[in-house]
């Protein structure tokens, strides 16, 4: 382990049940001080993974470590890697207070750790009710309370933001954030799209149990397209497919109908498209950037007829 910046680290990382391979011969890093996002369908073989990064579950072959070493080899996992895979991982009977005392015993933490995140996760008012009573977003404060007692670097979340109303997701967002900004490794995994868009910087996508990419989700989903609508589309997508010109090393936009009058047009930017039809005497009524969705991108990279596996 390096410092306090600690990487994970997953290397042909295979695991096998019998027949069933749920996760085959897998590869990629996450980087501290920025926030990633585990994605993949139902089955993808997410949770598998991040439980062999934690030792609950043995690979059947290939390596996943945290700063270098194995989650087992680490002397005090839990001032290593806070973890959160399970939403109801407490006693109904016991109050919050209760609950983050028996596990900070457990871990040889102080009872002072305890009050510290009671009042960071916003808990305080509730510290001594029971449990059972909480709603699912006060149970997701109470799950990442428990994963923080050890003040750990390296933080692996299962579906962190099911539940949240959506006060709860701008305040897991800001949260999180912070977290990596103290140069933290955080791992999440989730299937609302939507929010995991607003909250990663990096993204690692899975399918059957194979990577189909990794990288920064905004390269991955490249450049902005156009959209054009104009009353000579059919002459401008001409001219666009058309190309350049003799002589240069561009290539042709991609041009696509996407209904009457309206095109979109990737690899060639606004002032660009505005400048060509002007060169053509053809009219544009509007034009607009679109840039993909994290959704958009997902359903390219899952769908049946994905991509080999790319990094970026």
């Amino acid at each position: 382990m390096t410092g306090d910046h600690l990487a994970i680290e997953v290397s042909h990382l295979t695991k096998r049940y019998g027949a069933v391979t749920a996760v085959r011969d897998l590869s990629f890093t996450v980087e501290p001080g920025v926030v990633t996002g585990f994605l993949g369908p139902n089955g993808a073989g997410k949770t598998t993974t991040m439980r062999m990064l934690t030792g609950l579950v043995s690979p059947t072959s290939g390596t996943a470590t945290i700063g270098g070493q194995p989650y087992r080899r680490l002397a005090r996992p839990s001032s290593v890697v806070g973890a959160v895979f399970d939403a109801n991982a407490f006693h109904p009977g016991h109050s919050a207070r209760a609950h983050l005392r028996i596990y900070a015993a457990m871990g040889g933490y102080p009872d002072g750790r305890v009050t510290e995140l009671l009042n960071l996760l916003g808990l305080a008012d509730a510290a001594d009710r029971r449990t059972r009573g909480f709603s699912t977003g006060m149970r997701q404060r109470l799950n990442l309370a428990t994963a923080l007692l050890g003040d750990p670097r390296v933080l692996l979340l299962d579906e962190p933001s099911n539940g949240l109303d959506p006060e709860g997701m701008s305040w897991l967002r800001g949260f999180l954030r912070r977290l990596a900004d103290e140069g933290r490794t955080v791992l999440i995994s989730s299937h609302v799209l939507s929010e995991v868009q607003q909250l990663v910087d990096d993204v690692v996508v899975i399918r059957r149990g194979e990577l189909v990419a990794a990288g920064p989700w905004s390269r991955l989903a490249g450049p902005p397209a156009v959209l054009v609508t104009s009353p000579d589309a059919d002459l401008l997508a001409a001219a666009l497919a058309a190309g350049p010109g003799a002589g240069t090393r561009t290539a042709a936009p991609r041009v696509e109908p996407v209904g009457p009058g309206r095109l979109r047009v990737s690899g060639l930017d606004a002032p660009g498209v505005a400048d060509l039809a002007a060169a053509h005497g053809l009219r544009v009524h509007e034009l607009a950037t679109e840039n993909t969705s994290l959704e958009q991108l997902f359903l390219h990279l899952t769908t049946d007829r994905a991509a080999t596996p790319c990094t970026s």
